[in-house]
């Protein structure tokens, strides 16, 4: 059927409309000029922390990640202005934000899918995935397609005034059920904190993801059915 429906569609249309058609999903490669619709975050808040985790080697693939050509948090303009209000509300509070990921090309989300395909490569475990086999992160924790490359999804966290992260119970990209927001093992001031940082998020029209207490997305998306491409540089 899919086939016979194929043969039957103008000549015009191209193969990428023909995944739109088939998928719901726009694959957007480099040279899409919606580049310009992003923002560097960090000139936008200076007095935010930047740990760019996937640039580094402090990540669960334990090297840097295709795709991070600088160490920059990237996110589409209607994302970055929001994010602008928390970081404000924050600061009243003797806080600021630490930002560990924003903007994520589909090739990094390509590159985690083939490292978590390797399981031999465990080097990583004992910090990012203790309680689990690497072959039951694809899914819930490791997807095919991400958000993060639509522009609107940010991981990231609460500092002190001295620059000290605030406790939140589990460390960012831990995979397990720790990570959970609710999670019921955590203390009383790390839910507080994980509260404290919903809070400020959802005020500015983030929404959370209830599996991993550091992880939010603005609505609405600019490009809801759209995975970018272009490295971050």
């Amino acid at each position: 059927m899919a086939f016979t429906f194929l043969t039957r569609l103008p000549k015009s249309i191209s193969l990428l409309s023909i995944a739109v058609i088939l998928t719901g999903n726009v694959y957007a490669d480099s040279s899409d000029d919606k580049r310009s619709e992003f923002v560097d975050v960090g000139a936008l808040l200076p007095n935010a922390v930047l740990d760019i985790r996937y640039f580094g080697h402090h990540n669960f693939v334990g090297k840097p990640v295709d795709g991070y050509n600088a160490p920059k948090c990237l996110l589409h303009n209607s994302a970055a202005t929001a994010l602008k209000k928390v970081q404000v509300a924050a600061q009243t509070q003797g806080l600021s934000l630490k930002i560990y990921d924003c903007y994520r090309p589909q090739r990094a989300v390509d590159h985690f899918v083939r490292w978590v395909n390797d399981l031999e490569d465990t080097r990583t475990k004992a910090e990012f995935y203790p309680n689990l086999g690497k072959d039951k992160l694809l899914g819930d924790y490791i997807a095919a397609k991400s958000g993060h490359s639509r522009g609107s999804t940010i991981d990231l966290t609460l500092v002190d005034a001295k620059g000290n992260e605030l406790d939140m119970g589990s460390p960012f990209d831990m995979f397990d059920t720790l990570s959970n927001t609710d999670d019921p093992r955590i203390s009383a001031e790390q839910k507080a904190n994980r509260y404290k940082l919903k809070s400020l998020m959802t005020e500015a029209g983030f929404a959370p993801y209830s599996m991993e207490w550091w992880h939010f997305t603005y609505k609405p998306q600019a490009y809801p059915a759209t995975y970018f491409d272009f490295v971050v540089e």
